[in-house]
């Protein structure tokens, strides 16, 4: 019998042939890939790579961001890097393997961000920079509220309650360019006071990623060093305003040095109603959060984004297109007209730990 028309034989060629079959047609199946950018119809995604939600107003950010993305029917995708710029690199290099059409960052380290803004660029996707500035050309967009602004404000809040004194000024994180422009507007206000011996600057110091403890021993440290003799402190934001209020209490001097802050939490709110700390700087968040989702869909489907503002950082080479938006400065003589009165805060919250016959 020849070997070829054996039963045996031929059960192999019929078991050898559907294997080849289930080969091939698993070898023509492409790979998952992203949404076509060219395509007009296409829903579009946005991946949007957060650096925290451990402050409270990070978690408006947050809210807002996904339900503008959900009113423009956009797919949204949102990590966030708890503080560490490693996992945020790791999120980011996630994002932009899911076919992302435009990435939003908001940076936990400005330089370190600007490798991701390379990753972001070669496979054409557009960056826009929230809140915090990246250290690149390369972004496309820049969203924020005036942050020089924000610095001239505190400093001179401060010298207007406080004109004479020794002052302490805690900085933010030295690796957010926030907290740096911050810096150098509140002195660009004080040195003319410096420089006439008004005031003294007596401790001034980054808190390390913002935290409201690193604040605290800042504080603490400054007041033994200088007999508790201090007019004023100028703390950044609400959670270093926190931590040196603390520091204050803890020498009775709560209420009666100032304190400044940023982004009108409510905790700090609540301070402000009680007279333990003397201002924040509110910062409308639906306007920034709608307008990075706004701009993000146009630059996802290439139509003109036209910013009317610029910046450069003094590491960059050139200006990129920036969108601010207007801080507003919140004190005891306010809170009704601003915070209250646009639904940030309610009465009753901002007033919590004030007795019904103490109120305004």
């Amino acid at each position: 019998m020849n070997i070829f028309s054996r039963p045996g034989f031929c059960r192999l060629l019929l078991v050898l042939g559907l294997w080849a079959g289930l080969f091939l047609s698993s070898a023509c199946v492409s790979a998952p890939s992203g949404p076509d950018r060219n395509d007009p119809n296409g829903r579009i995604k946005i991946g949007f790579s957060m650096d925290t939600l451990k402050e409270e107003r990070w978690k408006r950010d947050y809210d807002l961001f996904k339900k503008r993305c959900e009113e423009l029917q956009v797919e949204c995708l949102v990590t966030v890097a708890d503080n560490q710029a490693e996992k945020q690199a790791n999120d980011v290099d996630n994002l932009l393997t899911q076919g992302i059409d435009v990435l939003v960052i908001a940076p936990h380290d400005a330089t370190q961000a600007a490798s991701m803004v390379e990753k972001a660029k070669a496979l054409k996707v557009p960056v826009i920079s929230y809140d915090r500035l990246i250290n690149s050309d390369d972004i496309s967009l820049y969203v924020s509220h005036q942050v020089p602004l924000i610095g001239k404000l505190q400093a001179e809040y401060a010298l207007k309650h406080a004109p004479r004194g020794n002052y302490i000024l805690v900085y933010g994180a030295s690796t957010d360019n926030n907290a740096l422009i911050l810096k150098r507007e509140q002195l660009k206000v004080l040195q003319p006071s410096i420089d006439r011996g008004d005031i003294k600057i007596v401790a001034e110091q980054f808190a390390d990623d913002w935290k409201p403890e690193e604040a605290l021993k800042i504080v603490e440290n400054a007041l033994t060093q200088n007999q508790n003799q201090v007019a004023a402190v100028i703390a950044s934001n609400d959670g270093t305003a926190g931590g040196a209020i603390q520091a204050l209490a803890g020498q009775g001097l709560a209420g009666k040095v100032v304190v400044t802050g940023q982004d009108a939490e409510l905790a700090a709110l609540q301070r402000i109603a009680l007279g333990t700390q003397s201002m924040t700087i509110y910062k409308p968040i639906r306007p920034l959060a709608y307008g990075a989702v706004d701009a993000a869909v146009k630059l996802a489907r290439k139509e003109p984004v036209s910013p009317p503002d610029k910046i450069k950082s003094p590491s960059m080479t050139k200006e990129v297109p920036a969108f601010f938006f207007d801080p507003v400065v919140v004190d005891k003589s306010n809170l009704s007209t601003t915070v209250i009165k646009d639904g940030w805060a309610t009465y009753d919250e901002v007033y919590r730990d004030v007795p019904p016959d103490k109120r305004p």
